[in-house]
């Protein structure tokens, strides 16, 4: 059998023997998905903790690229925000300005985390 005839089964859910299954394999090579930092906590959350909303969900990669996005858009935001509030002004003093800038990195971190990755 040749290999465009394997294809069309395999895209037609047709019954494959085994070596029509190796083959299919050798000529379709998954495609490895490289997601950002909140991306890869958010399925190895998932994997860990809640494999059944894994399962679910239909399109994997495109949800877990969305999460990357959306933590971008996210850290960006609060940044804006908070970067106003007097808490986190600077002040001249470097190694205070170094404790407010970890401080609000913290927070919009944990703000992430709690609201987009370690969702059930």
């Amino acid at each position: 059998m040749n290999d465009k005839e394997i294809l069309r089964k395999a895209e037609a859910g047709e019954g494959l023997t085994e070596e029509e299954v190796r083959r299919y394999q050798e000529l379709v090579k998954p495609k490895k998905q490289v997601y950002g930092k909140y991306g890869t906590l958010a399925l190895r959350y998932l994997e860990e903790h809640n494999p059944a909303k894994m399962w679910g969900i239909v399109d994997l990669p495109e949800y877990l690229h969305g999460i990357d996005r959306q933590a971008e858009e996210m850290d960006e935001t609060l940044r804006e925000k908070l970067s106003e509030s007097e808490q986190y002004k600077r002040t001249g003093d470097y190694m205070t300005d170094v404790r407010r800038l970890n401080a609000m990195n913290k927070a919009i971190e944990d703000e992430i985390l709690s609201e987009l990755v370690y969702v059930d």
